[in-house]
C-alpha cells in the first residue's frame, strides 16, 4: 500500500476539525453578519448539514471500497478514462483549495502582523514546514494535530472567557426578523467550508478502527458547529450591527480585551490560534493532495511528489490571486458554488451510480 501509517478514528476526528475551523473562526462571522444580521448564529447550523452528509457519503462509498479512496473508487464506478477525468477534477480543486487556504493565512498575518514582510516569505515558510509534516506521513499529521488542537481550542476559551464582560445578548434581537431566508443565504458560504469533510474519504482508509469513523465524523462536524455558533454569537454580542463591516470580526472582538490595564493587546494570541489551525489544516489538505496525485499517476510512493506539490502551492497562491480583494470575492461567492458541485453533488452522483451497480450485478451473473 502507498501509505503503511495508520491513526485512530479520533485522530481523523481531532485532523478534521482545524481542517475546516482554521480559516473559517477568523473569516465566517463577517460573511455570515452579511446577509443574515442577528440570526447569523444560525447559519452554522443550516450549513453543519453539508457537513453530515459529507461524512455519511464518504463513509459509504469506503464500506462498498474499502482501502481505497475517493480518486480510486471512481474509477471502479464510472470507468478508468472517466475515473481518471473526474480524479483531475478533485486534484485541480483541492489544489487550488490549499492555494486559496494558504493566501488568506498570509493576506491576514501580513495585513495585521507582519506587514513589511514579504508574502512569499509567509507563504513557502507555512509550505515548508507543512511538507515535512506531509513527508513524514498520515501518523505525524495526526500527532500534529493531537499535540496543537488542544492549545488551540484552549486559546480560544481563553478569548471568549475574557470578553464575556464586553458582550451584550441583547444583540441578539430581534431573531429571525425577516424570516428564515437570510439565514439560508448566510450558510452558502460556510457550506463550503463544511463540504471539505469529504476529505476523510483520503484518511478512512487508513484507520485502525474503521468502524468507529462514521461515529467520530459525525462528532467533529458537531463540534465544528458548535464552535462557529459560539464565535458568531460572540462576534455578535460584542460588534452588533456592524459586524459585517470587519474583514476579520474576531480579531477585532480581541482588541476588546483589558483587565486591570494589564492584560491587553491580545491579538497576538488570536495569530497562534490562526497558526496553529491553519498548519494542521494545510497539512491535512496538503497530505491528501500529495496521495491522490500518486494514486492517479499510478506511483509507487507519494513522498517524491510533496515539495514540487508545494511548489505549485506557492505559485497559485501567489499569481492565482492578484490581490486581497479578489481573495475575498473568490471565497465568499465563487468558492462555495464549486464546492457544492465537486465536494457535495459529485460524490452524490457516485454513490447514487454505486448503489445501481451494486444492485444490477446479481442479475447480469
Amino acid at each position: 500500500m502507498i501509505e503503511k501509517g495508520r491513526i485512530s478514528a479520533f485522530q481523523m476526528a481531532i485532523m478534521m476539525y482545524p481542517m475546516v475551523v482554521g480559516t473559517g473562526i477568523i473569516f465566517i462571522p463577517g460573511i455570515t453578519a452579511k446577509y443574515a444580521k442577528h440570526d447569523m448564529w444560525l447559519s452554522p447550523i443550516w450549513a453543519s448539514f453539508i457537513g453530515f452528509l459529507a461524512v455519511l457519503i464518504a463513509f459509504q462509498l469506503h464500506k462498498m471500497y474499502p482501502r481505497q479512496t475517493i480518486i480510486q473508487y471512481s474509477e471502479h464506478i464510472i470507468g478508468r478514462i472517466p475515473g481518471k477525468v473526474l480524479g483531475f477534477v478533485f486534484l485541480f480543486f483541492y489544489i487550488q483549495m490549499n492555494a486559496g487556504g494558504v493566501r488568506i493565512y498570509a493576506d491576514f498575518i501580513a495585513g495585521t502582523f507582519f506587514s513589511q514582510t514579504p508574502l512569499i516569505v509567509i507563504i513557502s515558510t507555512m509550505i515548508l514546514v507543512c511538507g515535512f509534516a506531509v513527508r513524514g506521513g498520515i501518523e505525524v499529521v495526526g500527532r500534529s494535530a493531537q499535540l496543537f488542537i488542544p492549545l488551540y481550542v484552549a486559546f480560544l476559551m481563553i478569548i471568549i472567557i475574557l470578553l464575556l464582560p464586553e458582550l451584550d445578548p441583547k444583540n441578539i434581537f430581534p431573531i429571525m426578523e425577516n424570516g428564515v431566508m437570510p439565514t439560508i443565504k448566510g450558510a452558502i458560504t460556510p457550506q463550503s467550508w463544511f463540504a471539505e469533510f469529504l476529505l476523510i474519504s483520503f484518511l478512512l482508509p487508513f484507520l485502525t478502527d474503521v468502524e468507529k469513523g462514521r461515529k467520530w465524523g459525525i462528532i467533529s462536524v458537531f463540534i465544528v458547529m458548535l464552535t462557529f455558533v459560539a464565535t458568531n454569537l460572540v462576534t455578535l454580542f460584542l460588534l452588533g450591527e456592524i459586524t459585517a463591516s470587519f474583514t476579520y470580526p474576531l480579531l477585532a472582538a480581541s482588541r476588546y480585551i483589558s483587565i486591570a490595564g494589564f492584560l491587553q493587546h491580545l491579538e497576538s494570541v488570536v495569530m497562534a490560534i490562526w497558526v496553529a489551525g491553519t498548519f494542521i489544516k494545510f497539512s491535512v489538505v496538503y497530505y491528501a493532495i500529495a496521495l491522490a496525485t500518486a494514486q492517479w499517476l499510478d506511483l509507487s510512493d507519494y513522498r517524491p511528489i510533496v515539495f514540487p506539490l508545494g511548489f505549485l502551492t506557492l505559485l497559485l497562491s501567489i499569481w492565482g490571486v492578484s490581490s486581497e480583494i479578489e481573495s475575498a470575492h473568490y471565497n465568499s461567492i465563487i468558492f462555495p458554488f464549486f464546492s457544492l458541485i465537486v465536494q457535495t453533488l459529485i460524490p452524490i452522483l457516485l454513490l447514487l451510480i454505486a448503489v445501481l451497480r451494486k444492485r444490477n450485478r446479481p442479475k447480469k451473473e
